[in-house]
Parts: C-alpha cells; sequence; structure tokens
C-alpha cells in the first residue's frame, strides 16, 4: 500500500475565521499528507490523526455546508465523526474501517471530515494509494 511519493493536501483556509484558526494554531502549512510508508497523516493546528492507509473503507465529496456545522474543530452531531474545518464550500469524509482514536470528546471516532482546497484530488489520491 505503500506509494513512491508523498502527497500532501493543504486546506482551504478561509480568512474570516483567522481568529479561531489563530487560537487553535492551525497554519497554512497544515492539511493531509499521504506518506510514503502507506499513512494518512492529518494536522490541525495542535491536534492530528494518524492511520494506516489500510484502515480507510471510502470516502465522500460534500460540499455546501453551514458554516457553524464545517468550521473548527468539532464532532459530528450524527455520530462520532471529526471535523477539521477551515470552510464551509467543500470537503472530504473519510470513512474509517477500525475506528481511530479520540482526539476530542469521550469516543473513538469512525470518520474524518476534512475541508482541503483539492477534496476531490485527496479522494482519487487515497483511492489509488488503496488500490496498490
Amino acid at each position: 500500500m505503500a506509494s513512491d511519493t508523498e502527497s500532501f493536501f493543504p486546506y482551504k483556509l478561509d480568512k474570516r475565521w483567522s481568529v479561531l484558526f489563530k487560537t487553535l494554531g492551525v497554519k497554512e502549512s497544515d492539511g493531509v499528507r499521504l506518506t510514503t510508508d502507506g499513512y494518512m497523516l492529518a494536522k490541525y493546528g495542535r491536534v492530528k490523526v494518524k492511520t494506516p492507509l489500510s484502515n480507510i473503507d471510502h470516502t465522500l465529496v460534500t460540499a455546501d455546508h453551514r458554516w457553524y456545522t464545517a468550521v473548527g474543530l468539532r464532532l459530528s452531531f450524527a455520530d462520532d465523526g471529526l471535523t477539521f474545518g477551515t470552510n464551509h464550500k467543500a470537503g472530504l469524509c473519510i470513512e474509517f474501517i477500525d475506528k481511530i482514536p479520540r482526539v476530542i470528546g469521550t469516543k473513538k471516532h469512525s470518520a474524518l471530515w476534512v475541508s482541503v482546497a483539492d477534496p476531490e484530488g485527496l479522494a482519487a489520491a487515497i483511492e489509488s494509494a488503496t488500490d496498490e
């Protein structure tokens, strides 16, 4: 499952929320990295998620969210999903086979939504990496 090249997908930062991002420690250099040794690493300010690419079940590009459900570090109201949100326009939901360790809240997380600048590209890179 490891690839010869590392891929990096930065977040698309909505400047209206720059004070929130600064408080959370989110930087323009944060985003989702698919490593050459077969891992996905998502960094959002002071928090990180790392899981093997083999633990990713599927992804789904979603768009046009309400800002108050998509921006910030948050838990889903519907399930135990985790959000690393920097805008409400579009992002990628990454569903896991085995839940990842708890980042916030009291339960492990079955999904991670990330508002990267190129959600379709990240979905394609994950699919390519997990098909190897």
